[in-house]
């Protein structure tokens, strides 16, 4: 398993670019949700210094990553280049982190464009430490299928799920989930994160779920169900947002 900044999505480029430059449309893939989100979004794609080829097939956000459009049979590739680390900068610890986002993000992407295009996502966010023992270990995540097979199984939360292996990497997995939507699925994403020396000495991990139309009972079902694992085994947390 790599961590290839690059996926093939089932939608044409001209979707895609839309999904790309529509401030709305960013927000149903990139990150979470979150009171900073749309300043983010703002930030990364729509800054002065943004560069957007005449042809739409290339997207050069703030801080000078290049999405790439290609046609291919089976849609589109996009890919993700990463600028050089400049190690002076305050961003230099964080580097990894970010390509690690991206490779989550395009992911999101593909998820977005493929299950719920006129969708509307509505996401929790969960942040924990590291320790012994990864995130993705501690959930049961570990042995799962191959990439597209199907599979079922009882999270450590308690949940009960099923659904196919989006994605499988070093360090993250991404699964869909029939229970995180009221038609189609919905997608979980384990990401566990690498040690930052006098930020993250430890490590730590991510979870975001992104669900799709389920009503306040269900959602408030899935965030208990988190936070009550969050709380048993990493007591210091934050609450799931």
């Amino acid at each position: 398993m790599t961590n290839n900044l690059s996926v093939v999505i089932n939608a044409d480029a001209p979707q895609v670019w839309t999904m790309l430059r529509e401030p709305s449309k960013v927000a149903q893939w990139h990150g979470w949700q979150a009171e900073d989100l749309d300043a983010e979004i703002k930030e990364i794609y729509f800054s002065a210094d943004v560069e957007e080829s005449p042809d739409h097939t290339s997207l050069t956000v703030h801080g000078g990553d290049i999405f790439e459009l290609r046609p291919v049979p089976q849609g589109t590739l996009v890919s993700v280049t990463r600028a050089a680390v400049d190690h002076n900068s305050e961003w230099a610890a964080w580097d990894e982190d970010i390509t690690q986002g991206w490779l989550m993000f395009l992911q999101q992407l593909r998820f977005a464009l493929e299950r719920h295009p006129h969708g509307k996502r509505h996401t929790l966010f969960l942040q924990v430490p590291g320790g012994p023992g990864s995130a993705i270990e501690k959930l049961g995540l570990s042995e799962l299928p191959a990439r597209g097979d199907n599979y079922q199984l009882t999270l450590a939360t308690g949940e009960e799920i099923s659904g196919k292996v989006w994605y499988r990497t070093n360090h993250q997995v991404g699964l869909t989930v029939h229970s995180y939507a009221d038609h189609g699925d919905g997608l979980l994403v384990v990401a566990d994160q690498l040690a930052i020396e006098d930020v993250r000495p430890d490590g730590g991990s991510m979870v975001i779920t992104s669900t799709y139309g389920l009503g306040a009972a269900r959602l408030d079902s899935i965030r208990t169900s988190w936070d009550s694992w969050r709380a048993e085994n990493y007591p210091t947390s934050e609450p799931v947002s």
